[in-house]
């Protein structure tokens, strides 16, 4: 999302609404103040909170982007008037004229947008701190939660902007089983988490700064070492990267960060039966 917001910055800085064509009458979260208000004036920069992309523009006035897992954002050079399958909405801008498509692959739709006033918060409210903030430095190292490491990382509430391919890269890297409780970790270990969550986000932000091809690019995350690659071979002791699949997503681990366990995976009993 970081790099997304940085190539929205470099294309729309400075660029003035012109009209928002709402194409998906769920992916508007908002019903004050109306995206009209936004007409007429300029973007003052794009930036990203947690996994929102923020237009900002003159006045304060914002527009909050979340792509969820399937969303994609085109880039229109001159503007389209086509409505894509998935299309949520199209911002279209002159000066210079152009316009971005927020549309969204698959059937979830979890991806949305949201129109903020000036002292308005809407979905930011409820954020925890960014990863790479000293305040998630010290809940790492204190934290004695008994929640297991995988869904407490994956709390936007405890961590803001961490998903679920860079904390599998993560504890794989820091050697953490994903079921492992928070409160169960030594200092060594919290060290090693907070250095693996580090490494896995620069990683990942050279990656997708250098990536070729368009915003919308259906391939993204092609970096990860572990995510997404169950059946390989893991790159750290050579045996095969397992997963425990849930309704809508799956957790990759390789049991030499679990001490030889492999974990329970409902779907693969289910199978076995």
């Amino acid at each position: 999302m970081q790099a997304l917001a940085e190539r929205l910055d470099a294309a729309l800085g400075g660029a003035v609404l012109e009209r928002a064509d709402l194409l998906g009458f769920a992916s508007l979260k908002t019903a004050e103040p109306a995206p009209g208000v936004l007409v007429g004036r300029r973007i003052e920069r794009v930036t990203r909170r947690g996994k929102y992309a923020l237009l900002c523009f003159e006045g304060g006035h914002r527009i909050a982007l979340h792509l969820s897992q399937a969303g994609r954002v085109d880039l229109e050079a001159p503007p389209k008037a086509t409505r894509p399958r998935g299309a949520l909405v199209r911002l279209t801008f002159s000066d210079p004229p152009a316009a971005i498509l927020v549309r969204e692959h698959g059937t979830q739709r979890k991806a949305g947008w949201w129109v903020l006033g000036p002292d308005d918060q809407g979905p930011l409210a409820t954020l925890g701190p960014e990863a790479d903030s000293e305040a998630f430095a010290e809940l790492v190292r204190h934290d004695q939660s008994p929640r297991r490491l995988y869904t407490w990382l994956r709390d936007q509430q405890v961590v803001a902007g961490i998903g679920r391919g860079c904390t599998d890269d993560a504890l794989h890297r820091a050697q953490l089983s994903p079921f492992a409780a928070v409160g169960s970790l030594d200092s060594d270990a919290r060290e090693r988490l907070l250095a693996a969550i580090g490494h896995v986000l620069a990683e990942g932000l050279e990656a997708e700064r250098g990536r070729k091809g368009g915003l919308s690019e259906g391939r993204l995350g092609a970096h990860f070492r572990i995510h997404g690659r169950a059946g390989d071979h893991c790159p750290r002791c050579g045996a095969t990267i397992r997963r425990v699949s849930f309704e809508s997503y799956e957790v990759a681990y390789c049991t030499c960060q679990t001490g030889g366990t492999v974990l329970a995976d409902r779907r693969l009993s289910r199978l076995l039966r």
